[in-house]
């Protein structure tokens, strides 16, 4: 019974990946998930009552592969580069895998950011681990050693962030504009532009004599 439950809770979910994919939090629908799972709705309403709750549950996992590595790596003694690469690769490729991420954070930030709070904090430990203030701490320390430039941690991975987010959230409009919607090219840019914003981030603090 158990492992049965658990089967039908793994379609679930992997049918409502799917369909956030495809069409948003806004966009899907309740029925189409259970249709897709192979079960009918009211049983869907059964493990999740909400299209939220059920939401909130594929973001969730979504963020605990990314996590675990992330903080690993955050939290080590790597030297900052390396982690600030690291950081970008595995969280444009997390976002090109869950396109619909950027999106529930927008729209959750408008309607409940609390939902927000709770799952990082669930999942990050971030007051647990002070994993800002350890990367802080290191980040100061080399401005102090002369490798990077005197810069606000703050500030530098809201850039980062910002030169993540923007490209997944905006897809519509850069894709249409200046690809003329072509999904195979502009899915071809985001691939390359890994490699960019690793350079154009570490370029930003690197000493002008560096």
């Amino acid at each position: 019974m158990v492992n049965q439950q658990k089967d039908t809770e793994g379609k679930i979910l992997d049918a409502a990946k799917d369909v956030f994919q495809q069409k948003g939090m806004t966009g899907a629908r309740m029925q189409e998930i259970a249709d897709k799972a192979g079960i009918n709705k009211a049983l869907l309403h059964y493990y999740y009552r909400t299209k939220e709750k059920l939401f909130e549950k594929v973001f969730e996992i979504a963020f605990s592969i990314f996590i675990p590595r992330m903080q690993e790596i955050m939290l080590s003694e790597k030297p900052v580069f390396e982690k600030i690469e690291f950081f970008i690769e595995s969280y444009m490729d997390l976002l090109t895998k869950h396109p619909y991420i950027p999106g529930f954070v927008i729209n959750e930030l408008n309607r409940n950011p609390q939902i927000l709070v709770n799952i990082f904090e669930k999942n990050i430990h971030i007051k647990e681990n002070k994993l800002f203030e350890k990367f802080d701490a290191q980040i100061q320390a080399e401005v102090k050693k002369g490798i990077i430039k005197p810069i606000d941690t703050r500030n530098l991975m809201t850039n980062v962030i910002g030169l993540i987010v923007f490209p997944i959230v905006a897809r519509p409009i850069i894709q249409g504009i200046m690809f003329d919607n072509d999904k195979k090219q502009y899915d071809a840019f985001l691939k390359q532009r890994k490699d960019f914003v690793k350079e154009f981030i570490i370029n930003s603090i690197k000493p002008v004599n560096a």
